[in-house]
């Protein structure tokens, strides 16, 4: 992947994450207001919560990946594994343009989890 075509690609998706950021962190489950209220309705609140507060911490990990892959690019590294240095193949990096390690390397971190 061209590196300007992947940092185009970066900066598109930092620009979403922001505004899904906004969105998510503007969001606040009602928790009065219609009907009486309830143990359900607490449940129901709590839950709602509890899947905005996922939202939110999936795409804040994401805006930190997107940030570090333009890093690496400013660095001159972008496309090389930052575990083991291996070039990322091209097809990972269309998929995936904030990917910052091979497959290989990936699964060991993931694996250690």
């Amino acid at each position: 992947m061209d590196v300007q075509q992947a940092r185009r690609q970066l900066e598109e998706m930092l620009a979403e994450l922001d505004k899904s950021l906004a969105t998510l962190s503007n969001q606040r489950p009602e928790s009065e207001g219609h009907g009486t209220p309830g143990d359900a309705d607490a449940g129901l609140d709590l839950a709602d919560h509890a899947r905005a507060t996922a939202l939110l911490e999936v795409a804040q990990e994401q805006r930190r990946q997107v940030l570090e892959a333009l890093q690496r690019i400013e660095n001159g590294t972008y496309g090389l594994c930052v575990s083991c240095g291996a070039p990322l193949p091209e097809g990972r990096l269309e998929a995936k343009p904030e990917a910052a390690r091979c497959l290989s390397c990936q699964a060991k971190l993931e694996a250690g989890r």
